[in-house]
């Protein structure tokens, strides 16, 4: 179908920061935020990351080998101080003095192999993030092409800026996360490892001592994280909150500010805000009491190494290098396990950003294709609708029993009170949603039986939401045949009565229409809406209330234009105003989901019921 409503994503010249509208999206996710079940998520971002699988083993050799040249560094550095103190010794004792050779080889050796240490950090951290960018690429393009395969109801069911979080906040949070804290995670383990290696070989007591400090870090760690769930919870779920309201009062502003209810709609903020800061301010607290309170555990272990390295070199039992080694060797145990402590909160956030992705990608889709599709040759636009019920749950039905037909070429108009049912048989003609019992059927097919994207191309829609994109008028007209050449694209701007203020516009059909198209009216909008839907040239016609923006010099202008439009096509007219309809080959009269009044103007007005009411009331004079 060559909709002209929001039925497609239109390409953008000039992409915005965010979706639709030019909305950049809500705000990121705020780091510490807990996934719902951990073990499971990570899981499934593990698989999701298999095929990348190579280049994480390289990563984690990567980073073992940065690890290990640099945790030898201090070992061989120590034997420079310590030959510097046995020098000095045999130079007091007039044995000998410092041999600044030997020296000079040690400090060559350790500047390699920090040099190799870095080459190697560089390396991995190079292909973590070409794994990090291809993985958010992927994910992006799953989402953007999940989004074509999922029902109508979900989106209706949700807030844009819930929706647009999934491809904006949890994509990018999940990159920064795989490609910070897991590289993070490697390094910080084997460096914990191979200190341990490294100390242990120095002095097993000293190494016991300051290992006491491991277990006591993990006890700190793991109080604080399971004290703090509660309020990363509160945190994300209040995030979702405020970021659906921004998104709703940007769009809603000029309703906000007629009706004036910015007080209003600040004390609701407000009071979301206010849940929002306690809770981030707890947890970001909380988060941040960790990486202190490791060090302040690591500090004890510190004091109580060089206490007892005082007292084994005394005793000739350790040299005064080895002391400084393992000094810096505990140093360089405590900070790994703060850094993890401090990316665990990283790793959270993550994990919960892939669950909601992957909850996403998980959603129900509709079926695009039969198992035993119909194609139809040629469309001639006999639509019938045999029985139709129809509810959006099973407790809130909407048709009950529905029948009429249209033949080929019929102009078919659908009137009624508001909430009578008229745009959900348009919803259902669409298969925007299934009916619950009965057909719809296409020249005798039932539209079940067709691909859902094959069945929409033989529709062409105008609506009284109008939908531009950002980019030129012809760009947005066009938008109904791609393929069309300027001359056809002229020629159905002037069949809509559009040409005329076009040209009078700075750079006529060249002009660029913003985010929103409010450099233009209402009604010009829905002129190049028509004009788009005249292009399409589709077999079957939907116009829900098309002419409802623009006045009445206009509409009737428009009204020409239709009929021309609308001659050997199949068409469905929802209108409100009934003037605009009395020439309609068949009026369907409907109230509570029912057809409760059929025929033409004429023989309606002659049965004096709920029709000819509803046309009187809108002529009546106010005495």
């Amino acid at each position: 179908m060559k909709e002209d409503s929001s039925m497609k994503t239109a390409p953008r010249r000039h992409p915005g920061p965010g979706g639709p509208g030019g909305h950049s999206g809500p705000a990121g996710m705020i780091p510490g935020e807990k996934p719902k079940h951990f073990r499971r998520s990570f899981g499934d971002l593990l698989r999701y990351m298999g095929r990348y699988r190579i280049g994480v083993f390289f990563v984690m050799i990567f980073a073992a080998a940065s690890t290990v040249f640099n945790v030898m560094g201090p070992k061989i550095m120590g034997n420079a101080t310590t030959e510097i103190a046995e020098g000095l010794m045999r130079k007091i004792s007039g044995t000998g003095g410092i041999d600044f050779g030997t020296i000079a080889r040690i400090l060559l050796i350790t500047l390699s192999l920090y040099i190799a240490s870095a080459v190697f950090a560089f390396l991995q951290g190079w292909i973590m993030t070409g794994i990090t960018q291809k993985i958010c690429y992927r994910m992006r393009r799953e989402i953007a092409e999940k989004i074509d395969r999922m029902p109508m109801k979900y989106f209706e069911s949700r807030t844009y800026g819930e929706v647009l979080s999934r491809i904006t906040n949890d994509v990018d949070t999940l990159g920064t996360g795989l490609n910070q804290s897991i590289t993070q995670i490697i390094t910080s383990v084997a460096t914990i490892i191979g200190v341990i290696v490294m100390m242990l070989t120095i002095s097993p007591l000293m190494t016991l001592i300051a290992l006491v400090v491991i277990p006591v870090s993990a006890v700190l760690m793991t109080l604080l994280i399971r004290f703090s769930q509660k309020y990363f919870k509160t945190q994300q779920n209040y995030l979702g909150h405020i970021n659906g309201q921004v998104e709703e009062n940007f769009a809603g502003q000029q309703v906000i500010k007629a009706f004036c209810k910015e007080d209003d709609v600040i004390e609701t903020f407000g009071q979301t805000n206010d849940v929002l800061y306690d809770s981030a301010w707890k947890s970001q607290c909380l988060s941040g009491i960790m990486q202190p309170l490791m060090m302040f555990v690591g500090n004890l272990g510190y004091a109580g190494v060089a206490i007892s390295g005082g007292f084994l070199a005394i005793r000739g039992t350790i040299g005064i290098g080895d002391i400084q080694a393992f000094i810096q060797y505990v140093k360089n145990l405590t900070q790994p396990i703060a850094q993890i402590a401090q990316v665990m909160n990283q790793v959270q956030s993550m994990t919960a950003a892939s669950e909601r992705v992957f909850e996403f990608l998980a959603e129900e889709e509709e079926e695009l294709t039969p198992s035993d599709p119909v194609h139809l040759e040629k469309v001639e636009g006999r639509v019938r609708f045999d029985h139709v019920r129809f509810g959006y749950s099973e407790d809130q039905i909407v048709i009950n029993d529905f029948s009429a037909e249209a033949e080929p070429g019929h102009k078919i108009a659908i009137v009624g009170p508001t909430g009578a049912g008229k745009t959900t048989m348009v919803k259902l003609l669409m298969r925007f949603y299934d009916v619950n019992a009965g057909s719809i059927t296409l020249d005798g097919v039932d539209i079940r039986r067709f691909d859902r994207h094959e069945l929409r191309e033989n529709f062409g829609m105008v609506l009284q939401d109008t939908w531009l994109f950002s980019g030129t008028i012809m760009e947005n007209i066009r938008y109904g045949r791609l393929d069309a050449t300027d001359e056809e694209v002229i020629a159905a701007a002037k069949a809509a009565h559009a040409d005329h203020f076009i040209r009078t516009l700075p750079g006529g059909y060249d002009m660029e229409l913003n985010e929103d198209a409010t450099n233009v009216s209402q009604g010009q909008k829905q002129l190049l809406t028509i004009a788009r839907a005249i292009l399409a040239d589709n077999r079957v016609l939907i116009l829900d209330e098309a002419t409802s923006s623009v006045d009445t010099r206009t509409e009737e202008q428009i009204q020409a234009a239709m009929d021309t439009l609308m001659e050997g096509r199949t068409s469905f007219v929802i209108a409100h105003r009934l003037s605009t309809i009395r020439n309609a080959d068949l009026i369907l009269v409907m109230n509570h989901g029912d057809i409760i009044e059929q025929g033409t103007h004429e023989e309606l007005l002659a049965q004096n019921g709920f029709y000819a009411d509803l046309y009187n009331s809108q002529f009546e004079k106010v005495s």
